[in-house]
């Protein structure tokens, strides 16, 4: 058994950001980028999101070790759409809260921003982030109009649950520079262009997950998809799917796509030739394309 945070708040990383007051709703932070960062308490976490263009709502929700930065490439370049990215619960700008490990806690997260900040929304998700579009389908389906899914898996296998343990562990022992190295191994194995420069992702993904607490919440979230895949949830999403995948994604490869589309009531696959699980490293444009095609 993974014992959530069990190491306490140590000295991992810089302090979660301080929670605000309550009476300041929607309000501008900072700078990230072109893009306002933006702060609103929902329930025990205070949300740190961005926002660009204008039209129907799209959510974007980044991967694990990642932050809303990841999807610098869309926001505001989905034609007649207002994009919003926020920030998962422990990740960037966003504080922990009473975090418990779960996926439904991720996808209540989803639920609350999209009852709070959007309204009813086409929701793209990459990763973990693509769970949690699925379970919020399943779950609050008046909330997700579409889904888009991306180099996601609705089921963790033995190897992938044991990696991630093998990296919750490290940063439950305050191990950072193996961490960081790791990390640094995962971030180059995930990609498919060789001329990506892995130490500028890495830093960037080391930068998104801070102290590392939101890092494990998230990992023991997808941990617990090897023994309760979301798998039979999937028949309960009423909405269109499409399901992205990378040609050359050893993390989530085809055969994850094809699970899901078998239980998905209104799916269709899409594959990006020539990149890796993060695909919008890889080729950005492509990703920004696909995900024009599926919102239309």
């Amino acid at each position: 058994m993974i014992n959530l945070l069990s190491n306490g708040r140590g000295s991992w990383g810089p302090d979660e950001p301080e929670k605000g007051t309550g009476s300041a709703d929607r309000r501008p932070e900072d700078m990230v980028g072109a893009h306002e960062l933006m702060r609103l308490e929902l329930g025990d976490i205070e949300v740190a999101w961005r926002a660009s263009g204008s039209g129907d709502p799209v959510v974007l929700v980044h991967g694990l070790a990642e932050d809303s930065r990841s999807w610098d490439a869309q926001l505001g370049r989905l034609g007649e759409y207002r994009t919003f990215a926020y920030d998962l619960r422990g990740h960037g700008k966003t504080t922990l809260g009473s975090a418990d490990g779960t996926l439904a806690q991720l996808g209540d997260d989803l639920a609350h921003f999209l009852a709070e900040v959007t309204g009813p929304a086409i929701c793209v998700g990459f990763s973990l982030g693509g769970a949690v579009v699925l379970w919020a389908a399943a779950h609050r389906p008046e909330l997700v109009r579409r889904a888009v899914v991306l180099a996601t898996s609705s089921v963790v296998g033995r190897r992938a649950r044991d990696f991630y343990a093998d990296r919750i562990d490290l940063v439950r022992a305050n191990r950072r520079d193996e961490f960081a190295l790791a990390l640094r191994e995962d971030t180059a194995a995930a990609l498919a262009r060789p001329d990506v420069d892995v130490d500028a992702v890495t830093a960037r993904r080391l930068e998104a997950i801070g102290r590392g607490d939101g890092y494990v919440n998230g990992a023991v979230a997808m941990v617990a998809l090897n023994s309760h895949p979301l798998t039979s949830d999937l028949q309960n999403v009423g909405c269109e799917v499409t399901v992205v995948g990378g040609e050359r994604d050893t993390f989530c490869p085809r055969r994850a796509a094809d699970v899901m589309l078998e239980v998905l009531p209104r799916a269709r696959y899409v594959e990006i030739d020539r990149v890796g699980h993060l695909m919008n490293v890889d080729d950005p444009d492509a990703v920004t394309a696909a995900i024009v095609e599926a919102c239309a």
